[in-house]
C-alpha cells in the first residue's frame, strides 16, 4: 500500500524549500539559503521533515526541474529519487516555472532568467499552464522585444547581479515547495501523467559550459 505523504522539493534558486503533505494538507515545511552548496546544508531540513516518519510513509516525491541553479537542481533531483528509492515510490519533476507566485492566480506571467553568455531565457504561463515552453533569446535587443505588451514578468535572478539590459528592472520571485506542490494539484491529470512518464532531469536550456583541461595526462589512467 503506498504512503499518504508527499515531499517535495524545490532547490533551483539559491532561496530553497521543501515540504511534507499528508492526506489533510500541508503538514510542515522548510526553508534555506545555499548558493552554490546545497548538497551540504540540504539534508539538516529533510531530515526535519522526515522525523518520525518511516519511508514507506511517502508516496510520491515532487521535485523542480528548473530552469534554474545548475547545481541546486541536480542536487534537489539527486536527494528526491534517493528518497524515492528509499520509499518504493515514484519521483517525478515538475517545472519550476510553474512555481512562480506571478502564476499561481492564473494570470498571464512571464518568467525570464539568464542563460548566461549574453543570451536570456524566457517561458510564459496561462491560467497556471505552461503555454510557450522555456526558450532561449540570444541577446539584449531580442530579449527586450520579447517583453512587449507583456503585463506580468518575473525572474528567479538573485538581486546580487542584474544581467538584464540597462534601465530594466524585472521584480523578483521565488518559487517555492508549496507552490510546486499546488501547481501539481491543480494540473489536469494528462499533464501529470506526462511529468511522471519521463525520466527527472533538470530543465537546461544549453549544454553545461565545461572547459576541458590543459593537462595531456588529465582524465587518463
Amino acid at each position: 500500500m503506498p504512503g499518504s505523504h508527499t515531499l517535495v522539493f524545490e532547490t533551483s534558486t539559491p532561496t530553497a524549500s521543501l515540504l511534507l503533505a499528508g492526506p489533510d494538507g500541508v503538514v510542515a515545511e522548510r526553508e534555506f539559503c545555499s548558493d552554490r552548496s546545497h548538497n551540504a546544508v540540504l539534508f539538516g531540513p529533510l531530515g526535519e521533515l522526515m522525523a518520525g516518519l518511516v519511508p514507506s510513509d511517502i508516496g510520491l516525491v515532487l521535485v523542480g526541474s528548473g530552469p534554474g541553479s545548475y547545481s541546486g537542481t541536480r542536487v534537489g533531483i539527486a536527494a528526491a529519487q534517493g528518497v524515492a528509492l528509499a520509499a518504493g515510490c515514484p519521483v517525478v519533476a515538475v517545472p519550476s516555472i510553474l512555481a512562480a507566485p506571478g502564476a499561481a492566480n492564473g494570470m498571464t506571467c512571464m518568467v525570464v532568467g539568464d542563460a548566461r553568455r549574453g543570451s536570456f531565457w524566457i517561458s510564459v504561463m496561462e491560467h497556471s499552464k505552461i503555454v510557450v515552453e522555456p526558450t532561449l533569446i540570444e541577446g539584449a535587443e531580442a530579449f527586450g522585444h520579447e517583453l512587449d505588451g507583456i503585463l506580468c514578468a518575473v525572474t528567479f535572478e538573485t538581486s546580487v547581479r542584474d544581467p538584464f539590459p540597462s534601465g530594466l528592472t524585472i521584480p523578483r520571485q521565488i518559487p517555492t515547495a508549496r507552490l510546486l506542490w499546488e501547481a501539481w494539484q491543480r494540473s489536469p491529470e494528462s499533464e501529470r501523467a506526462r511529468w511522471a512518464a519521463e525520466s527527472p532531469q533538470p530543465l537546461y536550456l544549453r549544454p553545461p559550459h565545461i572547459t576541458e583541461s590543459k593537462r595531456p595526462w588529465a582524465g587518463r589512467l
